[in-house]
């Protein structure tokens, strides 16, 4: 049992696997607190917070404001100031810059969840400046968690930390209580007995929707499902065609209840939460190979590894809608070995070794 008090700081709790992975940890391990901002634009707060041990930061959000960051900064220091945490632990870029800079004699860790080299809503530019600032954050931090190996192996290679010292700490995810497939779709008002394919992720640039939209325009006899929020969704519903139906945000259980298999088009990930619950519930995952997706998705045994771009998501996508026996193996493959892989506790427990050393 860890007697470390930790104050994890997040500029926002939007609905996304982030969220899950410090609610999990901010709700499990002792004397874990969170500091957190507001969500922006058409973004959604998840309801976990409601449950945790939290305190606002008003000023503080995803979008860059030095008036507003500098005051989230003050801010956050008088929390630090009263809590007088041994460690604070932040996550994601705009957390980790404000939250690193806080004076004090506590520790400081920090945990990359993705990293925004591929992100195309963010300028050539502006990448390099945002590297520039997390080399010198580093060197700032006493450890660096990724969330993935091949996230971690990246960075480093941008020359981030790459002195520092590093582990990698996957998710822990528990698996989502689930209705019968008939039940999950009049739930979500999807009337048909066919073979459908989900989609379920922020609705945003960094996910590439629009392309999952031109993967189903290639494949018109499949049916196709979207879920989730953001401020591409209005854009998406616009596009959106026949054979494919857009939900906005819906319980995830009855969504990978619904639906047969899944796709993800993401332009960069960390350690997709929602893939590993996708195959948790026995949903194969054909994704873009980003990030640490392969450390999610085993290629030909519980899914299929794709390139960024639409032939090669069609390709595999008419191999399995096709071949119902490897469909149904690759099902039983994904719930097992997901369940194996990613077990809360041991996600817990390695952030308590952490925290102690």
């Amino acid at each position: 049992m860890s007697t470390t008090k930790v104050l994890h700081v997040i500029a926002r709790m939007n609905i996304g696997g982030t969220a899950k992975y410090v609610g999990d940890l901010v709700t499990n391990i002792e004397h874990s607190e969170l500091a957190t901002g507001h969500v922006q634009g058409a973004e959604v707060e998840d309801q976990i917070v409601n449950n945790l041990d939290m305190h606002r930061i008003p000023s503080l959000g995803r979008k860059i404001s030095p008036i507003r960051d500098l005051k989230a900064w003050l801010e956050l220091r008088r929390v630090v100031d009263a809590l007088n945490p041994e460690i604070i632990h932040t996550h994601t870029f705009k957390a980790g810059l404000i939250g690193r800079l806080v004076p004090g004699r506590h520790r400081r860790i920090h945990t990359f969840h993705g990293h925004l080299f591929e992100d195309q809503s963010f300028s050539k530019m502006e990448k390099v400046a945002i590297t520039f600032v997390e080399r010198y954050l580093a060197r700032r931090t006493d450890l660096l968690i990724s969330v993935g190996e091949r996230v971690g192996q990246e960075l480093r290679d941008n020359g981030i930390g790459d002195t520092n010292s590093w582990i990698s700490i996957p998710p822990g995810v528990t698996p989502l209580v689930l209705p019968s497939k008939k039940v999950a779709r009049t739930n979500l008002d999807l009337n048909t007995d066919s073979l459908l394919v989900g989609w379920m992720a922020r609705v945003t640039t960094v996910k590439n929707p629009l392309l999952f939209l031109e993967v189903a325009k290639a494949l018109p006899d499949i049916n196709f499902v979207m879920a989730g929020g953001g401020d591409l969704l209005k854009s998406v519903r616009e596009r959106s065609i026949a054979n494919v139906k857009v939900l906005g945000w819906v319980n995830a259980s009855d969504f990978w209840s619904a639906v047969d298999m899944a796709v993800s088009t993401s332009d960069n990930e960390g350690v997709p939460i929602a893939l590993i619950e996708a195959q948790m519930a026995g949903v194969p995952v054909i994704a873009t190979n980003v990030g640490s997706v392969d450390e999610v998705i085993h290629d030909g045994v519980t899914g299929f590894l794709t390139e960024r771009n639409v032939a090669s998501i069609v390709s595999a996508l008419q191999i399995l809608t096709t071949d119902r026996s490897l469909l149904a193996k690759m099902s039983i493959n994904a719930s097992k070995l997901s369940s194996e892989k990613f077990r809360l506790q041991t996600m817990l427990e390695s952030h308590r070794s952490a925290y102690r050393a």
